[in-house]
């Protein structure tokens, strides 16, 4: 791969590797227009919504999508299957207009359509194009924190100040066993760069110095007394969010945490998209880890600054990620975790320097990953077993990670088993017609009111704007509404016009028609509007989220058998991750997501991956018990149980009272 011409340009990619279907273009397509190199050129505008909209042009092979000419060149456009014509999400505009495919025409209204609305992953660039591209939600709504356990405070990180007599003739003891000689309750060996320091910092110090000491490593010296300063960073590397938090480790309290997009995102939303990169590109590998490397990287940098912290005195950090995420950081080929029988490289990676995983922090400075019990219940749910204690408490709980990728842990107090469940990206947005982020704009929480004196429908919108779409806290209350109030039956099909007027009088006339799809409204920005150009939800969103709610409640329920278990037994149900801090107890338990219990039983736990990593940062007892967890859960493949499609074909419906 070759830059063109002398000035600096963006990279010439080969059509090799990425002719999947519909990115070349057909036979008797229009003509490609290009420069006279073979290639034609796409000017792109990026806009953001707290800076001025950014522009770059890039030359690509004709008949290359849109989607992939941005992601090949750095540009991200929303995406969460990684442009593969599924999610709906790339939206953009382009001039001049390019044919109509079905999939636009379901996604964007007329209007759109005229103005040059296109899914970005479904435009050929077969001549020269003028794109723009809407701001990216790089911070999404996420939990930030979650439920954990109070821990004794002994972290990796020690420092020791120590006072030490001046060589002399008499005392020619080398610099690093003076040193040595002085801490004994620590057995450390230096690193490089802690040696490399030692003889200039033991002068200029005055011979009065601190020791750091990170496990059984000395990695430095530093001038003076300087014990109450030592920090640490911990991460929850999620497959959309990314949270970091920024530790004092003398008091153990957290200081600064910020989360934001996972800057993998244009590589697909879920696991199997970006597993699937890579094994199409080899280069994507590449580009997946560099992509990690700066979300973690620009996290490290924001909680520092906001913590008014130099990142040379962190000096350690923690990651929980789930398999795939912690391959894909360290360069690993993820593509075993894809494919039967879905195998890890190793359940127990190395900590590393976090230099190799992009972060400047102190040189010496390491990460701890967690370990993984298998290929889908990773280094996440780990740390969140270890926050929440399910290896301690004797009731019998059921914790649930929601996401493209369900985990589940059940543990009935002696036992604890585990399994995953592809949930798919409804309730990440995807696949939903209007389906959206946790971002200003998406709805979150519905209310239904039937009547025919004061019907309504309350809508609880995230930044308090005017309604954008419906992201997955939303879509699962709207469905749940739609169940109490009748306008669903308990197959997920929309009732009759008569049935709705009987049932549920003031609410029947939302629901309509786009095309031959029916639809029911939820926010129209007028009177008139047309429902193309309105908040929706359509037949085809509940069925998302029916397959989506089966394939978990099939896993729960497997589980439950395996211990001989009912509904009624289950005493906690924790809801893990930022979908379960904002999910509605009583709207899971309608649609079937949960067992069958009182709402108090259902706790939104938070983020218990964040907090797990926080742990091991706090105490090495801590970190050693994440290992043990290792030995103490089993986990139960699903996709091998002969009765999983019976399950779940039985569980796509609706509970009915």
């Amino acid at each position: 791969m070759t830059a063109s011409g002398d000035e600096p340009g963006p990279l010439e990619y080969p059509l090799e590797g990425y002719r999947r279907e519909g990115l070349i273009a057909p036979p008797g397509a229009e003509p490609a227009a290009h420069d006279g190199t073979g290639r034609v050129q796409l000017s792109f505008t990026v806009e953001d919504k707290d800076a001025p909209p950014s522009q770059k042009t890039v030359r690509v092979p004709p008949g290359v999508s849109v989607f992939d000419s941005a992601s090949w060149n750095g540009i991200a456009i929303d995406s969460t299957c990684g442009g593969h014509g599924t999610c709906h999400k790339c939206k953009v505009r382009v001039s001049p207009v390019t044919p109509v495919t079905r999939h636009d025409e379901r996604t964007f209204n007329p209007n759109e359509l005229q103005a040059g609305w296109r899914l970005a992953c479904l435009v050929q660039a077969t001549r020269d194009h003028d794109v723009l591209v809407p701001p990216l939600v790089t911070r999404p709504k996420a939990a930030t924190v979650g439920v954990g356990r109070q821990v004794i405070l002994r972290p990796a990180v020690q420092k020791r100040y120590v006072e030490l007599t001046e060589p002399t003739l008499e005392d020619q003891r080398p610099d690093l066993v003076r040193l040595l000689d002085a801490i004994d309750d620590l057995e450390p060996h230096p690193d490089l760069h802690a040696l490399r320091r030692l003889p200039k910092v033991l002068r200029e110090g005055d011979f009065k110095v601190t020791a750091v000491v990170v496990d059984e490593v000395l990695v430095d010296v530093e001038p003076g007394d300087t014990t109450a300063i030592r920090y640490a960073i911990a991460f929850d590397l999620g497959t959309t969010t990314v949270v970091a938090t920024l530790l004092d480790l003398v008091t153990g309290t957290p200081v600064a945490v910020a989360s934001m997009l996972n800057k993998q995102q244009p590589f697909g939303g879920d696991v199997i998209s970006r597993i699937s990169a890579t094994m199409l590109d080899p280069a994507a590998l590449g580009r997946l880890q560099q992509a990690a490397a700066d979300t973690l990287s620009t996290l490290a940098q924001q909680v520092c600054r906001e913590g008014g912290v130099d990142p040379l005195h962190v000096y350690e950090a923690a990651l929980a990620g789930n398999a795939t995420m912690t391959a894909l950081l360290l360069g690993i080929d993820p593509e075993p975790l894809g494919v039967a029988p879905f195998v890890q490289t190793t359940a127990t990676p190395p900590a590393v320097l976090a230099s190799e995983v992009g972060l400047t922090l102190h040189p010496g400075a390491r990460v701890a990953l967690f370990p993984a019990l298998g290929a889908y219940v990773g280094g996440d749910i780990v740390a969140g077993m270890l926050a929440t204690g399910m290896d301690r408490d004797k009731r019998v709980r059921l914790f649930i990670d929601v996401g493209t990728n369900c985990e589940i842990v059940l543990s009935d107090g002696e036992k604890i088993l585990a399994t995953a469940a592809p949930a798919g990206p409804a309730f990440e947005g995807g696949a939903i017609r209007c389906g959206m982020r946790a971002a200003d704009g998406a709805i979150e929480v519905i209310k239904l009111t039937p009547g025919e004196d004061d019907p309504g429908v309350e809508l609880g919108v995230i930044g308090d704007v005017a309604p954008r779409g419906l992201c997955g806290s939303g879509l699962v209350d709207a469905v749940a509404e739609l169940v109490k109030v009748g306008l669903l039956d308990a197959s997920g099909r929309f009732v009759t016009d008569e049935v709705a007027k009987e049932l549920a009088p003031g609410l029947a006339d939302r629901l309509t028609y786009i095309g031959q799809e029916r639809v029911f409204v939820l926010h129209r920005e007028r009177v008139d509007a047309d429902p193309s150009e309105s908040v929706v939800l359509s037949q085809r969103d509940v069925r998302e989220l029916q397959f989506a709610k089966a394939a978990i409640s099939t896993g729960w329920t497997l589980l439950m058998e395996e211990l001989g278990l009912e509904h009624r037994d289950i005493q906690q149900v924790l809801l893990a991750g930022s979908f379960g801090s904002y999910l509605s107890a009583a709207s899971a338990v309608r649609i079937g997501l949960v067992p069958t219990l009182p709402v108090l039983r259902i706790v939104a736990a938070g983020n218990v991956a964040g907090e797990g990593a926080k742990m091991a940062l706090l105490s090495i007892r801590e970190r050693a018990g994440a290992l043990a967890l290792l030995e103490e859960v089993t986990y139960v493949e699903l996709s091998d149980r002969p009765d999983f499609n019976d399950r779940f074909v039985d569980l796509l419906a609706f509970p009915t009272p």
